[in-house]
């Protein structure tokens, strides 16, 4: 798949690259968006887990300082919904942690808490592959021209398939209003990511505000 491509164009640092970035990948379970800023030595980080099938989307916050995992938010969209916070301090020491599942407030365990911190560098690692490999995230409307709206108001034509093309306008054939479509650029190609009827820009984080 292109996202392997993707994922193995990581090759040495590059400092020109932008403090705020989007980019993602399709897994095997379902689709990640990754929003980043790094900023005055603080790295922070959002994904977004949109399953293929079925399951739960799941957002995810994480806050570096430095090399040091200081936050880890997560954000289950299931039923009921559930609510994870941990905090740590500068010697890497955990100092918060909390566990709310439906109005129910829980502790976590050490292993939930290991967990935790070992997908935090995990998504890290492919955060930094991805922008290595210049790989970017774009989202918006779709237009009757096989055109997209953007989140930032721009209107761009996608390099995408035929197949991603028609299923996008399988899509759209049938919703009443303009779908919402995910797609990556990279040097080796475009691939779409998610196709839906949820307004994808709603939502999406900006440098300004992230």
């Amino acid at each position: 798949m292109l996202a392997g491509a993707l994922l193995l164009a990581a090759c040495s640092h590059d400092s020109s690259l932008p403090p705020f970035t989007a980019s993602g990948f399709a897994g095997d379970q379902g689709a990640v968006r990754i929003w980043r800023k790094d900023s005055g030595g603080e790295t922070h980080l959002l994904s977004a887990f949109s399953p293929w099938h079925h399951g739960n989307t799941t957002l995810a916050e994480y806050r570096w300082q430095g090399d040091a995992l200081t936050l880890v938010e997560l954000n289950i969209y299931g039923t009921p919904p559930e609510h994870i916070r941990a905090r740590f301090d500068d010697r890497g020491e955990l100092s918060f942690m909390q566990r709310e599942v439906d109005g129910q407030k829980q502790q976590l365990s050490s292993d939930q808490i290991a967990l935790y911190r070992y997908r935090a560098e995990q998504i890290r690692q492919t955060s930094d592959a991805l922008r290595q490999g210049r790989v970017v995230l774009r989202q918006g409307r779709w237009q009757a021209n096989r055109t997209v709206q953007t989140c930032e108001g721009e209107t761009v034509k996608p390099d995408l398939d035929v197949y991603a093309l028609e299923r996008i306008e399988r899509r759209q054939n049938h919703s009443s209003a303009a779908v919402s479509v995910a797609w990556l650029e990279a040097p080796e190609g475009a691939q779409l990511l998610l196709v839906a009827n949820e307004d994808f820009c709603r939502w999406q984080p900006t440098e300004k505000h992230f």
